[in-house]
């Protein structure tokens, strides 16, 4: 008889063991379910402890004015001892339309990478157009490589008469009235890098005053 009390005990002390342990365990667990649905504080724009919102950034950086047109994208190949390798090639120009323009040519693994780069270059061989009344001063031709171009100033309102490369660099420069034409090769990079320079050569025109003193000296 006393072997069966003492197991009965035994047996009554171990519920009270385990059930004691299981209140304690979901005490715990519902005291963290409690803290992770309760309100977050700390810093930050939305109450919680993350930082602010991409909508609540402000951008304070300056803008930058330069327009970019891509004028050519070409997948270009190297070979190389393991096979070929596979890039890309992109002629970009860029703009302010007040007279500054550039040509950049650049290559990348892919797409993104060579306009990046070639607007870089772009932005390091700028050229500042000259003007009269919205055109170019005088007429020039210039032959360089295989490309031959003219350009012709216009009268306003004739507008840009022009074609393919040439007629987006113009653009971009803010040339309104211009008359030109193609005489060599048709290739678009050899036309955009012929067409800088023949807006480099541009003279900018001097005032009638400073003129006639020239003259009389």
């Amino acid at each position: 008889m006393s072997e069966i009390k003492k197991t009965t005990t035994e047996n009554k002390e171990s519920a009270v063991a385990k059930g004691a342990a299981t209140t304690v365990a979901s005490d715990i667990y519902g005291g963290a379910k409690r803290n992770q649905g309760g309100p977050r504080t700390g810093g930050g724009a939305n109450g919680g402890n993350r930082g602010p919102r991409r909508g609540d950034r402000r951008d304070d950086r300056p803008k930058d004015d330069m327009e970019q047109r891509i004028l050519e994208i070409a997948r270009v190949t190297r070979v190389m001892a393991g096979g070929k390798r596979m890039n890309f090639r992109a002629c970009v120009a860029i703009g302010d339309k007040k007279g500054n323009v550039g040509v950049g040519l650049g290559k990348g693994a892919d797409v993104t990478m060579a306009v990046n780069k070639a607007v870089n270059r772009a932005r390091k061989t700028m050229v500042n157009v000259p003007m009269v009344k919205e055109t170019i001063p005088h007429a020039i031709t210039l032959k360089m490589g295989a490309a031959k171009l003219m350009f012709k100033p216009a009268q306003k309102g004739r507008g840009v008469i022009a074609g393919g490369v040439a007629r987006v660099i113009l653009e971009l420069a803010g040339v309104k009235n211009v008359t030109s034409k193609a005489l060599g090769s048709k290739n678009k990079i050899n036309n955009a890098r012929c067409t800088i320079e023949a807006l480099r050569g541009l003279r900018r025109a001097e005032p009638k005053e400073e003129a006639a003193k020239e003259i009389k000296k």
